[in-house]
């Protein structure tokens, strides 16, 4: 299939509805609204109930240059319930850091997850920082004291309530110092059943963010070994981070149909740390490590290896407010039309869960 310029523009237009800066609701703000506070990083799921299933973590401010272990930080894991279709949140299910450990191994900071239904109930994708872990031989000067390594985790229970008695298993980490840190997991359940379990990677150096993913065959309990680097990062507004934060199937409609067009939507930023300036440059938000933008990219039929960028030059998406960060989204695909949750800057400089819906009529309308 030809994604042609017609074809691409349908694409941005569709997102840009999807992931509407002024249409979009608070539905979790973070505990405190002030800079380096937000709620995120997760996802949100329809139960065979029709209940409406939201995961992700608090952060409270604090500096993973000088070290975590000290601080709060990545504090909470929360999993809210809502029977009314997204009008409304309660929070059901906590889980500390100290209830995520790992073969004796203490978190020191809880990152992003993703949550998913199955057959047996509910298995959820953890990330978090462990102290005990230690880099690679040769790089053992890079790591910082109070700083510890990320990896992810799996719970499994058959229902929500039991994942806070689960015991964490390790189903991704590395010791391969271009991809040491490996977090913010996402997933994607491809057409013939196999997972999709997409995350983000850092190097020994923290200099960079990318994207990877692993499959796990259906009917299997392992994944396959991760492809780390499957969607390099751009050129100009995503040269430093790309990471991916949610794949989603669009309907076969209009140019799609005969098709499976998926959208891969993406963080980006073109620095891991804020920097000053030029008086004479232009003033605009340029995206740094936790401020980060949004993209889109598009593929066509599964085909991973031709994954195609929607926004090459400039980011997609915006908050109109504080740093103009907007990040983690997510959209769950129902029958009643296409929930995005993402984290958005607010005006005090917090990070609240924002979320909007677009119905299937609106959908094809703007995809035929």
């Amino acid at each position: 299939m030809l994604l042609t310029a017609d074809l691409k523009e349908r694409l941005i237009r569709f997102a840009d509805a999807l992931i509407d800066q002024r249409r979009a609701k608070v539905v979790v703000p973070p505990h405190r609204p002030a800079p380096g506070f937000w709620f995120g990083g997760g996802n949100l799921v329809e139960g065979r109930d029709g209940t409406l299933w939201l995961v992700g973590r608090y952060r409270t401010a604090g500096d993973s240059r000088t070290g975590v272990a000290a601080g709060e930080r990545g504090l909470e894991l929360a999993i809210f319930a809502s029977p009314d279709r997204g009008r409304s949140f309660e929070k059901v299910l906590r889980l500390e850091k100290s209830d995520l450990d790992v073969d004796g191994r203490r978190v020191l900071s809880i990152e992003g997850s993703a949550l998913r239904e199955t057959s047996e109930g509910f298995e959820l994708f953890v990330s978090t920082e462990k102290d005990g872990v230690g880099y690679p031989p040769g790089f053992e000067q890079h790591l910082k004291s109070g700083t510890g390594v990320w990896s992810i985790e799996r719970l499994a229970a058959p229902t929500i309530e039991e994942l806070g008695r689960a015991t964490p298993v390790t189903v991704l980490d590395s010791r391969d110092p271009q991809f040491l840190h490996v977090k913010d997991p996402f997933v994607y359940e491809q057409p013939g059943g196999d997972l999709f379990l997409g995350f983000c990677s850092h190097p020994y150096c923290w200099t960079s963010s990318n994207t990877g993913y692993a499959n796990r065959p259906s009917g299997r309990a392992d994944f396959h070994p991760p492809v780390f680097s499957f969607f390099p990062r751009g050129f100009t507004w995503d040269v430093a981070i790309t990471r991916g934060t949610c794949v989603l199937d669009l309907p076969a409609v209009g140019a799609l149909s005969g098709h499976r067009v998926s959208l891969l939507f993406y963080d980006g930023g073109e620095c891991v740390r804020n920097h000053e300036e030029h008086r004479a440059a232009v003033t605009r938000p340029r995206g740094y490590s936790c401020e980060e933008l949004g993209g889109a990219a598009c593929f066509v039929n599964g085909d991973l290896s031709r994954v195609e960028r929607l926004s090459v030059h400039r980011p997609l998406f915006q908050s109109p407010h504080g740093t103009g960060c907007s990040r983690y989204v997510n959209v769950l695909a129902a029958e009643d039309g296409y929930y995005a949750t993402w984290q958005q800057s607010q005006p005090d400089g917090s990070q609240a869960l924002v979320m909007n819906v677009l119905s299937q009529q609106e959908a094809r309308e703007l995809l035929i």
